[in-house]
C-alpha cells in the first residue's frame, strides 16, 4: 500500500452532505454566504483572535495582505518556505530580501534581522516552520524601532499556542492556510487574522474586484473569495480537528520513541510553553549512515513518500535565477540539503510508522 507524506482529514461524507443540503434550498454557492459567515465566527472563537477574513487559499490571503498594508520597496523575510511567500512579495512589485534561519528551529535568525534593515524596507515576514513558532518577541521590538511592518506566514501553525497565546494574534497580521494537506482544511482555502479592524473592508474589497459597496468599486482588484463548499468543509473539519490532532500526536510520539536519540539524525525540540499541532515530522540526516537524498530513495522504493521539505530554497528557484545570492543563506542551504518530512497524518497506522523506522534504521 502506497503511504503519501500525508493525507487530508475528512468528516464523514454524511455529515458533510447534511451541511451542503441547504445550499439546494438556497442556491447560495459563493460571496460570503451563510456556510462563510458561519466558519468565520466559529474561527474567531477557536483562534481566539479580533479579526479574520477568509480567501479563497492561503497564497491569495498573503498577497491581498501585502497590498492591504500598502507595502513598497524590500521585504524581508526567509528562503527556507514555500513558494507561495516568496511569489506573494515578488507579485506585489516589491524586494525579498532573504535573512538566514538559525539551526534550532529554522526559523528566522532574529540576531541577523537588523544588518538587512535599509531605507527600503518597509516590513518583515517571518514563516512558523513545521509549528516552530518564530522568536516574535524579538521580531516586534524590530519591528517598533524601525517602524516596520509584520506579516506572518503562519501556514504551518493552525490552532497552535504559546504560553496560552495564539500565534494568530501576532504581527500585524498572520496568514493561515487551509490547503487540504493542512491540519485544517477547507479543501483550498485561507485566512488573515489581525488586530486592526481597518483593514476587514480593505480585504473584503481586495478578495472582490475592489467592490466595496453595489455600486463603489475602489481598488483594481481581483477574485479571492471562498466559496460555500470550501466553507462547508471547514465547518465539519473545525468540529473533529482537536481529536485529529490528539491522533497526529501518537503517530508523533511513536516516531520520536524510535528516532530519537538516534546518532546523525536529528529531530527538533519542542518549543517551551508551544501547544503543538503536529503538522510535520521533519528530521534532519547530518552524518547518519544514509544522507537524505538516500533514506527518500529507500523509503520510495518501498512505495512510502516522504518529502523534502522545503527544497530547493526559493532563493534558488529557476525563475530568480541570478537575483539572489544564496551564499548569503549558509544555514538554511544547509537544512534544505538535510531536511526529510516524514509521513504523517491522523490515520497513520503505527505498524506504518514503525516500518518506516524500520527502512531507515535497517538499511
Amino acid at each position: 500500500m502506497k503511504i503519501q507524506v500525508t493525507r487530508s482529514s475528512m468528516s464523514n461524507f454524511e455529515e458533510y452532505i447534511e451541511e451542503i443540503k441547504e445550499l439546494w434550498e438556497s442556491h447560495w454557492l459563493t460571496n460570503m454566504g451563510v456556510k462563510h459567515k458561519k466558519l468565520e465566527k466559529e474561527l474567531l472563537n477557536y483562534l481566539d483572535t479580533p479579526n479574520i477574513t477568509l480567501f479563497t487559499n492561503g497564497h491569495l490571503a498573503l498577497e491581498c495582505t501585502i497590498e492591504a498594508l500598502n507595502l513598497a520597496g524590500e521585504v524581508i523575510t526567509t528562503p527556507f518556505t514555500f513558494a507561495s511567500t516568496t511569489h506573494a512579495i515578488v507579485r506585489n512589485g516589491l524586494k525579498p530580501v532573504f535573512c538566514d534561519i538559525n539551526l534550532e528551529d529554522y526559523t528566522i535568525d532574529v540576531d541577523k534581522l537588523e544588518s538587512l534593515i535599509t531605507e527600503k524596507t518597509s516590513a518583515i515576514i517571518p514563516v512558523h516552520v513545521y509549528g516552530n513558532i518564530c522568536n516574535f518577541k524579538e521580531i516586534e521590538r524590530i519591528a517598533k524601532k524601525y517602524k516596520l511592518k509584520v506579516i506572518y506566514d503562519a501556514a504551518h501553525t493552525f490552532g497552535i499556542t504559546i504560553d496560552d497565546v495564539s500565534v494568530a494574534n501576532f504581527g500585524d497580521a498572520s496568514m493561515f492556510s487551509f490547503h487540504a494537506t493542512k491540519v485544517f482544511n477547507t479543501i483550498e482555502g485561507g485566512a488573515i487574522t489581525y488586530k486592526d479592524e481597518r483593514l476587514s473592508k480593505i480585504l473584503d474589497g481586495i478578495k472582490n474586484f475592489g467592490i466595496t459597496e453595489s455600486e463603489s468599486v475602489e481598488y483594481v482588484a481581483g477574485n479571492a473569495k471562498m466559496n460555500e463548499f470550501q466553507a462547508a468543509m471547514g465547518i465539519c473539519n473545525l468540529r473533529h480537528l482537536d481529536k485529529e490532532i490528539e491522533k497526529r500526536k501518537v503517530v508523533v510520539e511513536r516516531y520520536l520513541e524510535r528516532l530519537n536519540n538516534v546518532n546523525g539524525i536529528k529531530i527538533c525540540k519542542p518549543q517551551p510553553g508551544v501547544k503543538s499541532n503536529y503538522a510535520y515530522f521533519p528530521v534532519v540526516f547530518d552524518g547518519y549512515k544514509l544522507n537524505r537524498d538516500e533514506v527518500f530513495e529507500r523509503l520510495k522504493e518501498k512505495n512510502i513518500f516522504a518529502r523534502k521539505y522545503f527544497y530547493p530554497l526559493t532563493n534558488s528557484f529557476e525563475c530568480y535565477k541570478g537575483i539572489f545570492d544564496i551564499q548569503k543563506t549558509p544555514v538554511a542551504q544547509y537544512i534544505a540539503d538535510r531536511i526529510l518530512c516524514l509521513p504523517l497524518y491522523a490515520d497513520l497506522d503505527l505498524n506504518d510508522v514503525d516500518r518506516i523506522c524500520d527502512i531507515i534504521l535497517n538499511s
